[in-house]
């Protein structure tokens, strides 16, 4: 694994489907400080292509070859290249540093206080040993399924994400098909796992309410106001100070890292007791009716929701420079920092803790643990409210990454009146048609709510699922096809470790995603009924509907490889 100059695919054979044949068959990709030595031949030629990237690229050059690809790597017009190598011309300013980034891509995920929203259930599954050692292994999991995901967005740095990679490496017999599929599955999962993080806000701040007033019972109509209410203030950011939005994503980065060492000290310092070290590791303290095992692998796919998400970045590719460079660090900085974070505050919570029962019990159980370890709800209450803040101020990120992808499957004639969403905004520099629809579905969705929360949970529990699926899609193409043959030049480049991480992505994505659509208790009821297979397959069929009636009108990518590899690694 290595950042840093990488040799091209060797060129397809002449029975194979892959789109396009790579340039250069063994020489190395050029340096910037060896590039005039290699610019001959069928290269001059590449050049004069690359002048049609910017109108002033002619005048810069001086009429050189040499000259001409200087002053391409000394500018932004190599990304925008780099782009145009894959089908696109840049529409977007590049204005995300590689901090603002992983602000982006960090604040989406927050695995630490995503896993304060759901680590009650790995409580049911095993006790506190899930909770710890559960997250630790879907720490891996979802890792490994990242690191691989990150390799190819390295190689092919676009908004569109998964279904972009999907159509790029599947055979041509059925790149437009699973592309399509994977293109839909990605935009409904970045949009439920948007509402997801409404409902989260929603949800919080009435459980703090009724921290204080145990008799308060909010009813799904209020749920629905505040989430309401959640929308707007979350998405107002974009359409206020769209420029701004960078320096947003930085700060809620600081704000959810500063959060996290804050409360980590003071749950620490205010305990009252501490738990012995047997109270971690052991068994048979679940409730859930399965079987230890089956619970056990249930509370892996339970605990992967702390790292909901990680693709966020990749979904900005097109407005960071360097993206094949900065998107593959932005995604597993996101990951470290997030461990790092995750993981000592279950540790804090599970040695603080003092009565299992009335965690489960309580409408907001890491309210309930907060207490338990200060016994102060002053101090609970301020916990709770810089939790709350970064709940709220993440979602502007959610926003963003929704909006891109919105955006992007248009541009490819993903969606219904997809040249309408697929505008930007000229005096915003954002794409606001196709965030405007992102924020409608959410509204429209969060009606589910007042019909049935089971249906509405359901639907969310599946989000990071359908997310997971469209890793792995791409990671076991690659593999099947084979890695050599597939991918270009790029600067994150895996080696050997690449046909670890394809190879397993596909296998634990359907692995846990088998458990995942178990119910989370027995016997089964209604009211504990998991809709996620029921809900997975019906949107497949959706998706199938809109393929056969709108199918024909999506279009991919068409690859430049000579270009992909000449602008590649730099």
């Amino acid at each position: 694994m290595a950042l840093g100059h990488a040799s091209p695919v060797a060129p397809a054979s002449h029975d194979d489907d892959i789109e396009g044949e790579p340039l250069l068959n063994h020489a190395p990709l050029p340096t910037d400080d060896d590039t005039a030595s290699l610019l001959t031949g069928s290269m001059t030629a590449r050049i004069k292509a690359l002048r049609s990237v910017d109108k002033s690229f002619a005048d810069h050059s001086g009429g050189s070859s040499d000259l001409a690809l200087e002053h391409l790597s000394a500018s932004h017009d190599l990304d925008a290249a780099n782009l145009r190598a894959q089908g696109h011309e840049a529409s977007l300013q590049r204005s995300f540093s590689p901090l603002a980034a992983l602000g982006l891509g960090f604040s989406i995920t927050n695995s630490w206080v995503g896993y304060l929203s759901n680590f009650g259930q790995n409580l049911i599954y095993g006790g506190p040993q899930n909770v710890v050692f559960g997250l630790l292994v879907a720490t891996a999991v979802q890792w490994t399924i990242t690191l691989g995901l990150s390799e190819v967005a390295s190689a092919f740095p676009s908004a569109g994400g998964q279904y972009h990679f999907t159509y790029i490496l599947a055979p041509n017999r059925h790149k437009k098909f699973a592309a399509f599929v994977v293109g839909w599955m990605t935009l409904i999962g970045w949009w439920v796992i948007t509402c997801s993080g409404v409902s989260l806000c929603a949800v919080s701040v009435a459980g703090l309410i009724r921290f204080w007033h145990p008799d308060f019972e909010a009813a799904r109509w209020q749920i629905y106001l505040i989430y309401l209410a959640t929308v707007f203030l979350t998405a107002a950011p974009l359409f206020i100070s769209p420029r701004s939005v960078p320096k947003f994503t930085q700060a809620t980065l600081f704000l959810s890292v500063s959060g996290f060492i804050v409360v980590f000290c003071m749950l620490l310092g205010l305990k009252k007791q501490t738990q012995p070290g047997s109270f971690l590791t052991q068994s048979g303290l679940g409730s859930s009716g399965w079987s230890t095992g089956t619970a056990w692998v249930m509370g892996i796919g339970n605990a992967l929701y702390a790292y909901g998400g990680t693709d966020g970045a990749i979904h900005i590719a097109e407005e960071i420079p360097r993206p094949s460079k900065n998107i593959p660090m932005a995604m597993n900085l996101t990951m470290a920092i997030g461990f790092l974070t995750a993981f000592p505050m279950s540790l804090a919570l599970m040695f603080g803790m003092t009565d299992i029962d009335a965690v489960l019990r309580s409408d907001l159980p890491s309210a309930e643990i907060f207490y338990q370890i200060t016994r102060s709800r002053g101090i609970v209450t301020f916990m709770m409210c810089w939790v709350i803040l970064v709940y709220y101020m993440a979602l502007t990120s959610q926003w963003v990454t929704a909006g891109r992808m919105t955006w992007a499957f248009s541009r490819d004639r993903g969606i219904p009146f997809s040249e309408f969403f697929a505008h930007v905004s000229v005096h915003r520099d954002f794409p606001v048609r196709a965030t405007i629809l992102s924020i409608c579905f959410c509204c429209l969705y969060g009606l589910l709510y007042l019909a049935s929360t089971t249906a509405f949970n359901s639907i969310v529990t599946g989000a990071v699922l359908y997310l997971n699926i469209t890793y792995a899609i791409p990671q076991g193409i690659l593999f099947t096809r084979g890695r050599i043959k597939c991918l270009p030049a790029r600067a994150f480049n895996l080696g050997t470790m690449g046909y670890v991480c394809n190879f397993l992505a596909p296998v634990l994505v359907t692995v846990i995603g088998t458990f995942i659509c178990f119910p989370p208790q027995l016997p089964v009821t209604v009211s504990n009924m998991n809709y996620t297979p029921v809900i997975l397959a019906g949107l497949f069929c959706v998706i199938l509907g809109l393929w056969y009636t709108r199918g024909s009108k999506f279009t991919g990518p068409k690859i430049d490889w000579e270009l992909l590899n000449l602008t590649a690694c730099k």
